[in-house]
């Protein structure tokens, strides 16, 4: 859920970046902040524990715009792409505003793709929140290699509902803000409703029919997964942020709380 501070009437909407490691979730930071403005973001940061050192996710506030007299301001946030730091992705994902599905478009990465979105829906679920009506965009990266998974691959084992897509190159920037203002585009709408009005709730009808698409969906995907080829991998660049260490994942989670609140202050 969405940060409101009533006083400087600031509005902070948290996207996560989500996807199999190495599938360029720092990439699309490390672009955006480096194409930003340094007076309209903040610092990009590194959390991480003593057991998940290696492992991070990203924060990179930006301000955007108003809804009615709010000041708007993403917070871009990236998951361990690595599925067993299950604790770390539970904890990002909390309060998520918006998702942006990173998938990897070389054909060997097909099943951490489908693994991905699958481990995605089920930590969506312990907190109570459908992905079916989660404002999600689907970023397809790297289709600047050769040896990929066709985009209708893709739309018709992830995406049957049909939600936005970007075809990008996240390295390049190809793709990177298109995406940026895709989910933005979706999520503004949905924190309005939350703050200043009732959202309104799908009709039975629809959740059945959404729930029968993905099952089909899902089903594609289990046959899917015996069809996989493997190529080598094409290692993300290094890049360079402010380090801080924690003990535990509560301390991160408590952090994150932090964080979000003294930005919507500014």
């Amino acid at each position: 859920m969405a940060f409101v501070n009533y006083s400087t009437k600031n509005i902070a909407i948290k996207v996560v970046y989500y996807g199999p490691g190495l599938s360029g979730k720092t990439t699309n930071l490390r672009f955006i902040y480096s194409k930003m403005d340094p007076e309209s973001r903040g610092d990009l940061l590194c959390l991480e524990t003593p057991v998940e050192r290696t492992i991070f996710f990203d924060l990179l506030p930006i301000k955007a715009g108003m809804i009615q007299d709010f000041r708007i301001h993403f917070q871009l946030m990236t998951v361990p792409g690595q599925v067993f730091y299950e604790a770390s992705r539970k904890t990002v994902l909390k309060g998520a505003d918006g998702i942006v599905f990173v998938a990897d478009s070389q054909i060997p990465l097909l099943d951490a793709n489908l693994e991905n979105f699958d481990g995605l829906r089920k930590n969506l679920v312990e907190y109570n929140v459908d992905l079916n009506f989660m404002p999600l965009v689907f970023q397809y990266n790297k289709r600047d290699l050769d040896n990929l998974i066709p985009k209708e691959t893709f739309n018709s084992l992830l995406n049957p509902l049909s939600l936005p897509y970007v075809e990008s190159s996240a390295i390049n920037g190809v793709g990177v803000f298109e995406t940026l203002k895709k989910i933005a585009k979706l999520t503004v709408p949905v924190v309005r409703e939350k703050i200043f009005g009732e959202k309104r709730e799908p009709e039975k009808e629809e959740k059945e029919k959404r729930k029968e698409v993905v099952e089909k969906a899902k089903q594609e995907r289990d046959k899917a997964k015996d069809e996989i080829k493997f190529v080598g991998k094409k290692e993300d660049p290094q890049i360079r942020m402010t380090k801080i260490r924690f003990k535990s994942q509560v301390d991160i989670e408590d952090q994150m709380k932090k964080l979000a609140k003294e930005f919507i202050k500014k």
